[in-house]
């Protein structure tokens, strides 16, 4: 078993590193000591030519003193402590991603950094079930979609919804919707599949976390011509939350102090004309009601001005809430 280990040593030593960082070297003896708890023998020169070795292989190793000694520790990896955090954080906030499979690849991500600050991230971790999905076959539906895109054909699935029950019923009494599929997207925190629906001749999208029972057609995929002239960044900013509804190019009446916002909403790309304290915004969206509620939701700072249907429906849609709280 010895001589079985002692082809590992170089290897052992390279983990050994991934553990490290600057406040956490480690010596030549420690190595040794540590090579030695996995039954390998270890000189400190042969240590020392190792360490020569992984850093001609690419490892930024540095050292620093360590009393009268010499620690080693990695300099540098693929991601920083800072990028980790906000990979940890992206996958907390996502929705689309059930509380098992986010306590997973967060304890990969950790895996990442260093020993001391894989601890530190995951002391930094906090897990709400709140709004979490529990669909755990998402992973599995991400693959399969993109499997399917790749193969180039078409793919049928079971969507479903929640009954007042909150239990989950398949929408069209679990008759299967057939697409063709073109793109993921994360939005608002969920993943939704940009698909070719051939029967309604038109794009649309799913949640992915709301799809089941995939399978691959046998036909090829319809729509490229139509998905072609789509502009993701474009079609994501027109439909609010991801909810469709009828195109329409809206000119909004904005005050000021709004301008972040429909940057944010709409890219720096968005055509406005300052008049006085405020200012016209002209955006092509989606109408549809989470559009209406993101202008209700402004407080007066935003005004549709036209079209007149658009501007009448958002009128009407306001009544309607008025009179369902009286």
């Amino acid at each position: 078993m010895k001589r079985e280990n002692q082809k590992c040593k170089i290897l052992v030593i390279r983990d050994l590193l991934l553990e490290t960082d600057e406040l956490h070297p480690l010596t030549v003896q420690d190595f040794i000591d540590k090579l030695r708890e996995r039954d390998i023998t270890a000189e400190r020169k042969s240590v020392t030519d190792d360490l020569m070795t992984l850093t001609d292989y690419g490892m930024d190793i540095e050292s620093v003193a360590v009393g009268k000694r010499k620690g080693y520790y990695l300099a540098s990896r693929t991601f920083e402590p800072a990028e980790l955090k906000m990979l940890v954080d992206s996958v907390q906030a996502a929705k689309f991603l059930s509380p098992k499979k986010t306590a997973r690849l967060i304890k990969k991500l950790a895996g990442l950094s260093s020993r001391w600050e894989a601890a530190l991230l995951r002391r930094q971790l906090y897990i709400s079930d709140r709004g979490k999905t529990d669909n755990e076959s998402v992973f599995y539906n991400i693959d399969a979609i993109h499997g399917a895109i790749a193969k180039d054909c078409e793919i049928s699935f079971v969507y479903w919804q929640y009954d007042l029950n909150k239990k989950r019923i398949p929408r069209k009494q679990g008759a299967r919707y057939r697409v063709s599929p073109f793109a993921l997207v994360w939005d608002d925190e969920f993943y939704y599949l940009i698909a070719y629906d051939a029967f309604d001749a038109r794009i649309k999208h799913y949640r992915v976390d709301k799809m089941t029972r995939i399978q691959e057609g046998d036909a090829g995929r319809q729509g490229k011509d139509v998905f072609s002239a789509v502009d993701m960044s474009v079609y994501t900013s027109r439909n609010f939350s991801m909810f469709a509804g009828e195109e329409a190019d809206v000119v909004l009446d904005c005050d000021e102090s709004v301008i972040g916002v429909i940057v944010d909403r709409f890219g720096t790309d968005v055509s406005i004309h300052p008049e006085g304290e405020r200012f016209a915004a002209f955006v092509k969206v989606a109408v549809s009601g989470q559009f209406f509620g993101w202008v209700a939701a402004l407080g007066g700072a935003v005004r549709i001005v036209s079209p007149k249907p658009v501007k009448e429906e958002f009128l009407a849609l306001l009544d309607r809430v008025k009179n369902a709280q009286e």
